[in-house]
């Protein structure tokens, strides 16, 4: 069986972060781990509160996976402060990790913001270079880019100016565009778009986190990295698609966990 591992915040509520991508990776046939940077007291509606690990329990956390079981992929999330980010990328750097899959998580879906001050800037230094892909939604992409972004024309031009700049590939989201929910992937300075249909679900807890851990698990398997994201939208589509309601607001996870359970 493949391995991956996730460095991301725990969601007390079940629909994100590492209990999202753990039951992503299980789903597609990937061992999961995990390396913990914060807890947090969240669910659907916002963040109550947020407890970090410290830089030195991380590393920890990371040597013993490792050390012990190598993931075929990494997948990293919510990374809350300068000094967790430089943790991680010290020690994917010590342990030469392939198949990186950055989702630079500042803000949280209800709005919460997820990310302290100056910690965005050292992943675009430290992470985003050693990343096989980075995944920001339209926000995010505004963000790091400085940029914009009101069309699919401004989608290209923010994921090549953070191609260019940040030297990975982006696949920048579209799903809180008003047009669809298709996403554009610059790689090498070609763009490949991966069409979508908005889906009418409030069910949107946890799509990020979904979307980046299933590219990663399909990384993981062998996938060239547009199969990968073809394959990985199109299982979040699916999750999305099946409209089921496990509880208010309950992630797409929970919605394929269910189907699973329902036939």
């Amino acid at each position: 069986m493949r391995t991956a591992l996730s460095i991301a915040g725990s969601d007390s509520s079940g629909g994100a972060g590492i209990q999202a991508d753990l039951k992503t990776m299980t789903m597609l046939g990937v061992f999961g781990m995990t390396a913990i940077t914060a807890l947090t007291a969240q669910n659907t509606t916002g963040v109550r509160g947020i407890l970090e690990v410290s830089p030195e329990f991380l590393a920890q956390q990371i040597d013993a996976v490792f050390e012990d079981i190598r993931p075929d992929a990494v997948k990293i999330g919510m990374v809350s402060s300068p000094a967790l980010v430089k943790t991680i990328a010290q020690k994917l750097r010590e342990y030469g990790a392939v198949n990186i899959v950055t989702d630079p998580v500042m803000v949280a879906t209800s709005g919460s913001a997820l990310a302290k001050d100056g910690a965005a800037a050292v992943m675009r230094e430290e992470l985003f270079p050693l990343s096989t892909v980075i995944t920001p939604n339209i926000p995010e992409a505004e963000a790091i880019s400085g940029l914009s972004i009101r069309s699919r024309e401004d989608m290209e031009r923010a994921a090549l100016r953070i191609s260019e700049t940040c030297g990975c590939a982006v696949l920048c989201k579209g799903g809180h565009s008003v047009e669809d929910a298709s996403d554009v992937l610059c790689r090498n300075g070609t763009l490949t778009w991966f069409e979508g249909t908005r889906i009418d679900n409030p069910n949107t807890h946890g799509t990020g986190c979904t979307l980046s851990s299933a590219i990663a698990s399909f990384l993981a398997k062998g996938e060239p990295l547009p199969e990968a994201i073809r394959r990985a939208k199109e299982y979040l589509t699916g999750a999305l698609a099946a409209m089921l309601d496990l509880g208010h607001g309950s992630g797409p996870m929970n919605h394929m966990y269910a189907l699973r359970e329902n036939g």
